[in-house]
């Protein structure tokens, strides 16, 4: 359903779970990235109704993400800790080539977006589907759901602003690239390493 070429090894599961709460710390984060990620869209193409009415839903929603990992680390007797760099993002967004074009730069956002959203949904189903702690696996499997949504929703507005036939061969290079860079990711306690 997602479209991904490479699938996660459940040897990642030993590595999150050994270092849960910097699994759940990088998590944090990532909610907050992408809720950051739809307000600056939303900035950048206000004149895009439906688009900031969803991307406003997003930033929300991501936010009480956030929320809840971090009420679940302070149940847990765990402290946030800080901010890492998120290489895995990083990396995705400069596979494609700075554009003047504000349509083609937004279509390339809302790719990168999509495939964030699709690799923590399939990562969220390894982690709840190899989980012993029943309340972390139904957790993860209850935002499985959400990031499922949010990969359709920005995939879905990819296709609106531009010829699908080009979104779709962007999204082929997109996706086999992120393949390649998953093959030596796993070893790390974080929800894309």
């Amino acid at each position: 359903m997602l479209g991904l070429q490479f699938e996660t090894e459940t040897s990642w599961v030993d590595v999150a779970k050994s270092g849960l709460q910097q699994l759940l710390t990088d998590h944090a984060f990532a909610e907050q990235k992408a809720a950051s990620n739809a307000v600056s869209i939303i900035i950048n193409y206000s004149e895009e109704t439906e688009l900031v009415k969803d991307m406003s839903d997003i930033a929300i929603e991501e936010m009480e993400h956030f929320r809840m990992v971090h009420n679940l680390m302070v149940e847990r007797g765990m402290v946030l800790g800080q901010a890492t760099k998120n290489d895995y993002a990083l990396q995705l967004q400069g596979f494609f080539p700075k554009t003047q074009d504000r349509t083609e730069a937004l279509v390339h956002r809302l790719l990168v977006a999509a495939l964030i959203e699709a690799r923590s949904c399939e990562r969220f189903k390894v982690f709840s589907d190899n989980m012993e702690d029943e309340q972390l696996s139904q957790f993860y499997k209850d935002l499985m759901i959400s990031e499922a949504n949010h990969y359709t929703l920005f995939l879905g507005y990819a296709r609106k602003y531009m010829d699908k036939d080009i979104v779709n061969h962007k999204w082929g290079d997109l996706l086999a690239f992120e393949a390649l860079m998953m093959k030596n990711r796993g070893t790390s306690a974080k929800v894309h390493g």
